[in-house]
């Protein structure tokens, strides 16, 4: 008789030890996972996760074969039902594990005409999420645990809304407030730059207060903080046309040194060329000689030569003095297109910041009267109380459920919470 290497049972003995291995690895297979009593009872619905794990017993080898291609996680989808390999689309919303159990490892075995049933453990990996909606502090989706009540639900969204009423709209006055001082604030600067412009502008001295600020408390401070500026500006200007124009009288005293010098050289040329044609005339009789005639034509070349210089200075002097001129005009223009610019800015910036405080004001008079309206709002002999329901799907359709903190709840419902008052 064959016997195993492994124990040395008969290989009828391993065989029956193999199945009561399987068995007991079926069963720890179905213990494990999140599911307790009360995912036995539970039926599965859109948005639950399983875990679906299939081994088969195969009496002939007495070996254990592991599915793979079957074993995995699955999302119940909105249809309600699983799809998985070879055995395509499988309905599942509404059914217990242990139902989709039996039905995979049947069609299993029908789909493969298994001589033994596979055995199949499904389970649940994920329950689908509750959600919670009304007086929150943080409505939404959350994931669902056993045992889970009301109370606990609501506590995952971080407990019951804050009562805000009044100190929702106090909230929003000190903001909007806090916009409109800074906003004044601001306001009163462009009012003095504008100002300190148009001063610039009328080439004035002083700054005239503008009427917006003759009873501010800072308007001297942003005064003394303008005028300072105009001061340090125009200081800058006139230092730059100061140097242009002393470059213009440097250029000018030179033009006048070259006409001087111009003047002169003319005048040793006129001598230089009278004493020439006195020689030409004794060269004509043979009594000058030829070296002194070269030495008066080359006297009088090099006269011409300085006269030559002496021009182009003159003309590039000219020219200078008439760029200096040109940059003094274009400083001028620059300035002033300058401070064209930076009045029609700040126009622009005080409509901008008008409009911006117009808003902070209606925001602050709607805030004071929403709170005059909450303060008014009777007080005495009225309770707040919250009322707790859970909308449940059933069958395909919603129901709605009252409830109080210790109601359980169940994965998918959705739980409500609203405020009810109650007079006494």
């Amino acid at each position: 008789m064959r016997r195993s290497l492994s124990t040395g049972l008969p290989a009828l003995g391993k065989r029956a030890l193999g199945a009561v291995r399987f068995s007991v690895l079926a069963a720890a297979i179905s213990a494990c996972g999140i599911q307790g009593a009360f995912a036995e009872d539970y039926t599965l619905g859109a948005m639950d996760k399983l875990r679906i794990r299939v081994a088969e017993w195969q009496t002939a080898e007495g070996t254990v074969r592991d599915w793979s291609a079957i074993s995995g996680e699955y999302t119940v989808g909105a249809s309600g039902g699983i799809s998985l390999p070879f055995l395509g689309s499988m309905p599942a919303s509404g059914k217990t594990t242990s139902e989709i159990a039996d039905e995979v490892a049947l069609q299993l075995q029908k789909l493969f005409g298994l001589p033994d049933r596979p055995s199949a453990s499904v389970e649940l990996a994920q329950y689908r999420p509750i959600y919670l909606a009304g007086e929150v502090q943080t409505p939404g989706e959350y994931p669902f645990a056993p045992d889970m009540t009301v109370l606990k639900a609501v506590s995952l969204g971080g407990g019951l809304r804050r009562a805000e009423s009044g100190q929702r709209f106090a909230r929003d006055f000190i903001n909007a407030q806090g916009d409109s001082s800074v906003q004044i604030a601001e306001r009163n600067r462009l009012l003095v730059r504008r100002a300190r412009l148009q001063a610039e502008i009328a080439e004035k001295t002083e700054i005239v207060v503008p009427a917006e600020l003759k009873n501010v408390a800072d308007a001297p401070g942003l005064l003394e903080s303008e005028k300072a500026l105009m001061v340090s500006r125009d200081k800058r200007q006139k230092l730059q046309l100061t140097a242009l124009a002393e470059l213009k009288a440097l250029l000018q005293s030179e033009i006048e040194a070259l006409g001087k010098k111009s003047v002169t050289q003319t005048r040793q040329l006129e001598l230089v060329m009278e004493d020439k044609d006195r020689v030409d005339v004794l060269a004509e009789k043979g009594l000058a000689l030829s070296a002194r005639k070269l030495s008066v034509e080359q006297r009088a070349a090099d006269l011409q030569a300085a006269l030559l210089d002496i021009d182009t200075a003159s003309l590039k002097a000219k020219q200078d003095v008439s760029q200096a001129s040109q940059d003094e005009t274009n400083l001028r223009n620059d300035w002033d297109a300058q401070l064209a610019q930076e009045l029609q800015n700040t126009e622009a910036e005080l409509d901008t910041l008008s409009l911006k405080l117009i808003t902070s004001r209606d925001l602050m008079t709607e805030a004071l009267m929403q709170s005059a309206d909450a303060s008014q709002m009777p007080r005495a002999g009225v309770i707040a109380d919250i009322s707790y329901s859970i909308i449940r799907q059933k069958d395909g359709k919603s129901t709605k459920i009252a409830a109080d903190e210790s109601t359980p709840i169940q994965p998918g419902d959705v739980v409500k919470v609203e405020p009810t008052l109650n007079t006494q």
